[in-house]
This record gives structure tokens, C-alpha cells and sequence, in this order.
């Protein structure tokens, strides 16, 4: 497992703190990266910082304030810079496509996070707040806002591991006799792609989908309330 470098110290008292939060939160993500949630321990990422795990709580609370701190890592990852210049929907598309690869790129947090309440991650908390405020002012029910979010991140991060999935998953190579559907359709969406990744196209046909499906709701919830 790869280690963080870190200076030779000398004896005594260092003028520096040698620890950040900052610091410990990439070492935390880095190790998540390689070990998965299941090899993610306070003592491993000591480890990985070679320090005594004593220090790193001079610097965080526990596990969970250093999983807070691992989530707003990847959740400053996600644009949500659209929401203050374009309408709902279109950002909305802008931030999805920056939420699943930010995910992507780090596949052991998504379980992790995904079932992980946001207490201590204000900066994820932030992200949030810009996306709820934005569709508050286009104009959605505020009671429906954050289902509308659960079901869009429900998709987004399924297509998070798809996008780390073998590209192949789906070939049925040696029983195309036994189901000729399937083996057809897997040879025309490979003629159609082109050598576009499958799961890129399939993200792109879902979401596309999705938001259409979250216009027709938007414009019946606006016509009642007209």
C-alpha cells in the first residue's frame, strides 16, 4: 500500500504540526481506494501516515468524522455551478454528469457513502443546499425536493459502478443459440456505439430519460399551482 512521504523529523517537539485534517482525509481516501471499506481502519490509515493512531485524533473525532471528511473530498468534485445561471433541468444534467464522475473515480466510497448519514460533511451539505435552493426557486414543491434528489443520486451512483464495470458484461459469447433476443440486441447497441463506452451511452440514454420524465412532473405540479 502506497505511503504518504513525509520529511524526516528531528528529536524533540516539531515546530509544525505534522497532521492536518486536510492531510488526513486524502491519506483516508487513498486507502479507501486501495483496500475498500471492508481494509478501511484507524489503524491502517496510521499506517499509511506512519504516525501512532493517538495523533490522528488530535485531528479528528473518530472513523466517522474521517468518512465525513472522505465524502466532502469527493462531493467538492460535483459542479453545481449551473444551478446559479441555468434553468433547473439543464443543470441539473451538468451536475449529474460531474456527481457520477467524481463517484466513478473513487468506486469503494459509494457504498460507503451512500449509506452513511452527512453529519460533519458541511461542505457535501453546501452542495446540497445550492441544488434544494435552486429547485425551490424553479419552482418545485418543497416536500418533494429531496425525494426528487434521492431518486436522481439513486441512478447516478448505479451508474457510477457500471462505469467502472467490465465493458463486456453483458456479451452472451457461446449461448447466442439459446437466447437469440439478448445476443441480437448486444450485437446492434455494439454496432451503434461505435466504440463509445457502453455504460457512458447507457448513463447518457437513462438521465436524458430521467430529467424528461422530471419535466413532465414539473410542468403538471406548476400547472396545478397556476
Amino acid at each position: 500500500m502506497a505511503e504518504i512521504a513525509s520529511p524526516a523529523r528531528r528529536a524533540g517537539r516539531p515546530r509544525k504540526a505534522v497532521l492536518t485534517r486536510d492531510l488526513i482525509a486524502h491519506a483516508a481516501l487513498r486507502l479507501l481506494d486501495e483496500s475498500g471499506a471492508e481494509g478501511f481502519t484507524m489503524v491502517r490509515l496510521a499506517q499509511a501516515l506512519r504516525v501512532r493512531p493517538s495523533a490522528i485524533y488530535n485531528h479528528v473525532e473518530g472513523k466517522e468524522d474521517v468518512i465525513a471528511s472522505v465524502r466532502e473530498l469527493v462531493s467538492d468534485r460535483i459542479d453545481v455551478s449551473a444551478f446559479a445561471t441555468e434553468p433547473w433541468d439543464t443543470a441539473m444534467l451538468q451536475w449529474a454528469r460531474s456527481y457520477r464522475r467524481a463517484f466513478a473515480t473513487h468506486p469503494p466510497t459509494i457504498a460507503l457513502l451512500a449509506t452513511l448519514p452527512l453529519t460533519g460533511a458541511l461542505r457535501t451539505m453546501h452542495m446540497y443546499d445550492t441544488v434544494v435552493a435552486a429547485m425551490v426557486r424553479a419552482g418545485w414543491p418543497e416536500a418533494e425536493v429531496l425525494s426528487t434528489i434521492v431518486a436522481i443520486e439513486s441512478f447516478i451512483l448505479g451508474s457510477a459502478l457500471d462505469a467502472v464495470a467490465p465493458g463486456d458484461m453483458f456479451d452472451p459469447a457461446g449461448a447466442e443459440d439459446e437466447v437469440p433476443a439478448f445476443a441480437s440486441a448486444y450485437a446492434a447497441r455494439a454496432a451503434a456505439l461505435d466504440g463509445a463506452e457502453p455504460a457512458d451511452a447507457a448513463f447518457e440514454l437513462g438521465l436524458r430519460a430521467l430529467i424528461d420524465g422530471l419535466r413532465s412532473r414539473h410542468a403538471a405540479l406548476r400547472s396545478r399551482l397556476l
